[in-house]
């Protein structure tokens, strides 16, 4: 039986503070995200305000792990509020680099599908870097098919590269 190093949970506001910390770690540790380290600041107040307002939505989480006591990674899934893409979510994850290989990411990728199963939320789909292998066989373990790629996406010094767009669908769910 494998042991568990870290736990997950859904964010509150108290995680506001450390959220904003992680982000900006977490996104000058990677080329994989679409943002470099310090790009689009979240504050602390601007996570509060995130984690207030989506607590509330029906078809939306913010999730987190830690490791005693500590944030290390996260993952926010967002439905959309419009009636004709309620039935979906999008979702991004992050970890924190020191903790890659011992399956927080795919925990809470795990945790949030099991809620949006019994959210009864039809569609799931996530953007992930054409070069980002190991997540896109993750995905792929995990009920995720390709169904699009965006060509010249991003540009990371002097090259571009694709974002390969992703879903699970859950059919029994609408």
């Amino acid at each position: 039986m494998e042991t568990r190093i870290f736990h997950i949970r859904k964010a509150t506001v108290m995680d506001a503070e450390g959220l904003s910390q992680l982000r900006l770690i977490v996104d000058g540790e990677t080329d994989y995200f679409d943002r470099e380290r310090g790009e689009d600041f979240l504050s602390t107040a601007d996570f509060e305000k995130m984690i207030r307002s989506e607590s509330v939505e029906k078809n939306s989480i913010f999730l987190v792990a830690e490791v005693k006591g500590h944030l290390v990674g996260f993952l926010r899934a967002k439905g959309g509020q419009l009636k004709r893409t309620s039935h979906r979510v999008e979702f991004g994850v992050a970890v924190k680099k020191q903790y890659w290989g011992q399956s927080i990411g795919k925990s809470l990728i795990q945790e949030m599908l099991q809620w949006a199963d019994q959210k009864g939320i039809r569609k799931v789909t996530l953007q992930v870097l054409e070069t980002n292998k190991k997540a896109i066989a993750l995905y792929e373990r995990l009920g995720f098919i390709v169904e699009g790629e965006l060509k010249d996406d991003k540009k990371i010094g002097d090259i571009y590269y694709s974002t390969i767009l992703m879903g699970r669908r859950n059919e029994s769910n609408g």
